[in-house]
């Protein structure tokens, strides 16, 4: 019997969130599920690795991935290009596991769009914020990564994305980490609860417990 097709989520947050950790902190716990890598034309950040952060590309290789279709989203965030591989999407969905994309607002009102054209269900959207402008700022400037002028376009830029937050099914605050990563965990556990997913995944059972 082939698997239940798996669920799409995509987790979208200002820069600072924390969404990476709680995602990291998520799939650690749960074999069903995968994180999408995506491809980036952003250059390699010290202690990252290619085909596990990101898949480093170059911009020329991008955009011929773009024009073969290649991207079930794609977008354009501070400068740099980053898309979803559609072939790897689909494949980890046939397969049964769930799939988590990272990702902006507008990406995932793309990849929601992508899945509702083929399979006719949208997926399920996550958006997480901090307890404040003033928190999420802190978490910033302790990254050590970026100056204050990188720091102030990405808090400019955080307003706007968090503007978008009711395009999402669930809102989660992450204040406390632990409490974000069990509301993180509930939201996947419901999902996968719902009447249509056991129908599916149960039918023969279901059967013969309604059967004369």
């Amino acid at each position: 019997m082939s698997p239940v097709r798996g669920n799409l989520f995509t987790v979208s947050a200002p820069s600072g969130a924390g969404k990476t950790s709680l995602v990291n902190a998520l799939v650690a716990t749960d074999e069903r599920l995968r994180v999408s890598v995506s491809n980036t034309t952003r250059a390699i950040r010290p202690g990252e690795t290619d085909g596990v952060n990101y898949h480093f590309t170059e911009a020329a290789t991008f955009e011929q991935m773009i024009k073969e279709g290649s991207f079930l989203e794609y977008a354009t965030v501070f400068g740099n290009s980053y898309g979803t591989s559609k072939i790897w999407v689909n494949e980890q969905l046939d397969l049964g596991f769930d799939v988590i994309l990272e990702i902006d607002w507008q990406g995932a009102l793309q990849a929601h769009q992508w899945l509702m054209a083929e399979q006719g269900s949208a997926g399920i959207g996550i958006f997480i914020l901090p307890p404040s402008l003033d928190a999420l700022r802190s978490r910033l400037v302790g990254r050590g990564q970026d100056g204050s002028d990188v720091i102030d376009g990405r808090m400019a830029a955080a307003v706007d994305e968090m503007s978008h937050f009711e395009q999402a099914d669930y809102l989660i605050i992450n204040d406390d980490f632990d409490i974000a990563l069990a509301d993180l965990k509930a939201v996947i556990l419901a999902t996968r609860l719902r009447l249509s997913q056991q129908q599916r995944q149960y039918q023969p059972l279901l059967a013969s417990l309604l059967a004369d």
